[in-house]
């Protein structure tokens, strides 16, 4: 039985994708692609390029859309042909027929997660820059002001644990693309010996791969906080990471960071203070964890939907799901909202739209079965 359900519901599931897959990309990027082409000479192979990158995003959308109009087709048409009453008449539970599809739904959110955590980010961001260096847009491709960099080490301690401690801490106040201004580093990572330095401006050599920086001062500390040493120069190369020219360089969006970035932003904007950003962060990490289970919700609800005796054809089916769809992205773009003005947590905002589906979804089951 699992098997046919199964074989059943694949071609459904490869129709509404397809269906969906045009709706969402049209709407969502390909009037604004071809905008681009007439009236800002975008080349066409590069819209055809971003209109690649742009497809991994897209398939994490549509992916819950076509798994609730698949399974809503496949055991309505059952139902409509009385194989579902054939079924039931065998000693077969509702329970039991929609769990083909709930296993499907599983499947298929998996493959969302994958998508959305490994392919889509990195496609959006390479889009972003793609279109960016093909405008040469005059929006600046990095962060001006403030560009604050901390760098931890974890420390064994005397009893054997591990304590994360602050090895440097960058900041600049300026960046003009190619030097930073206002610069301030307070370095910890050489043991007996603290330094910070203050420096008019600096940038990065990435011929020797190291930073110069100019017209400054380095005041040199021991570790019981004496004075031990100051150097003034006009010139001074000093060994440092090349992150903070990274951080520095093109911020990445929300969609263009998978969860592991999303952190390391996170952690950044926690020290940086700015409130609002992390509040965001919070929201949008747990929304990458939740929203692949949109994916099983909706398989359990098109499946129940489509258990209950009647007679609805795929116009009706389509309909029905738009409905649902509909609905449940309101209910997701809301619940962002109050999530990030912070009158959600960050998990009951992301995780809402789920928890309702699934008890909207539970409770049709359980009433169908009863019939």
């Amino acid at each position: 039985m699992d098997r046919y359900l199964a074989s059943e519901l694949i071609p459904p599931f490869l129709f509404s994708f397809g269906i969906f897959a045009s709706l969402v990309f049209t709407a969502d990027s390909l009037y604004e692609l071809l905008r681009k082409v007439v009236q800002a000479g975008l080349p066409l192979e590069i819209a055809l390029k971003v209109f690649l990158l742009k497809l991994p995003r897209v398939i994490v959308y549509v992916f819950p859309m076509s798994t609730l109009l698949a399974t809503l087709m496949t055991y309505s048409r059952l139902s409509a042909e009385s194989e579902l009453i054939a079924l039931r008449s065998c000693g077969v539970s509702v329970y039991r027929m929609v769990l083909a599809a709930v296993v499907m739904s599983f499947l298929v959110a998996g493959i969302t997660f994958v998508v959305s955590e490994q392919i889509a980010p990195a496609a959006n961001y390479e889009a972003s820059v793609t279109l960016d260096k093909a405008l040469k847009s005059d929006k600046p491709t990095f962060k001006q002001e403030n560009i604050f960099y901390p760098e931890y080490q974890n420390v064994k301690q005397p009893d054997g644990s591990k304590e994360r401690i602050l090895t440097r801490l960058f900041y600049a106040d300026k960046f003009d693309g190619k030097r930073m201004k206002g610069l301030t580093l307070i370095d910890r990572s050489q043991e007996g010996l603290n330094q910070i330095v203050v420096a008019e401006s600096g940038e990065w050599n990435g011929s020797q791969s190291v930073w110069d920086f100019y017209n400054g001062t380095i005041y040199l500390v021991a570790p019981d906080r004496s004075y031990r040493n100051i150097a003034r120069f006009k010139h001074q190369q000093l060994q440092l990471p090349r992150t903070p020219l990274d951080v520095a360089n093109r911020s990445r969006d929300f969609e263009e960071m998978n969860i592991a970035q999303s952190l390391e932003q996170l952690e950044i904007e926690s020290i940086s203070g700015n409130e609002q950003k992390v509040r965001q962060l919070r929201v949008r990490i747990q929304q990458k964890i939740a929203f692949p289970f949109a994916c099983v919700v909706c398989g359990l609800v098109g499946a129940t939907v489509g258990t209950i005796p009647q007679r609805t054809g795929r116009a009706a089916s389509f309909g029905i799901s738009l409905a649902v769809i509909f609905t449940y992205y309101t209910t997701l773009q809301v619940a962002r909202t109050l999530g990030d003005t912070g009158f959600l947590s960050p998990f009951v905002s992301a995780w809402l739209p789920n928890f309702l589906g699934l008890t909207l979804g539970l409770f049709l089951l359980v009433r169908t079965a009863r019939r």
